[in-house]
């Protein structure tokens, strides 16, 4: 399964509400996203079944290990476009808006070369 920026989002999402609390719920993931339940309902159906999350009994969600290898391939992008946005002197919110545009569609390439002028 090919995932679309939609399914990374949420495979994000998942990622950042799990660093912050235990237990996340589909719910969880609507709030953060601004999304309605139906969306959510159906977003994290396709992502079960492309095996990129798990849900329990409790209605926890969990990524799997490929769920987890986007996630935190997207949020790493995320975080440093963020940084290197804000280093040009862009606003922190800006840097992560368009940061968040920006991390589904730039090359590895690309973010390679950013990554590696900043650490430098």
């Amino acid at each position: 399964m090919n995932l679309l920026e939609s399914g990374e989002m949420y495979l994000e999402s998942i990622y950042v509400l799990s660093k912050q609390k235990d237990g996340v719920h589909s719910v969880d993931v609507g709030e953060y996203l601004g999304y309605s339940k139906p969306s959510v309902s159906r977003a994290i159906g396709l992502l079960r079944e492309g095996g990129y999350v798990t849900v329990d009994a409790e209605g926890h969600l969990r990524l799997t290990e490929a769920g987890r290898s986007i996630a935190e391939k997207i949020y790493e992008r995320h975080t440093v476009l963020t940084e290197f946005l804000t280093a040009l002197g862009v606003s922190e919110a800006t840097a992560s808006a368009d940061a968040c545009r920006i991390e589904h569609d730039i090359s590895d390439e690309s973010f390679e070369a950013i990554k590696k002028h900043l650490l430098s």
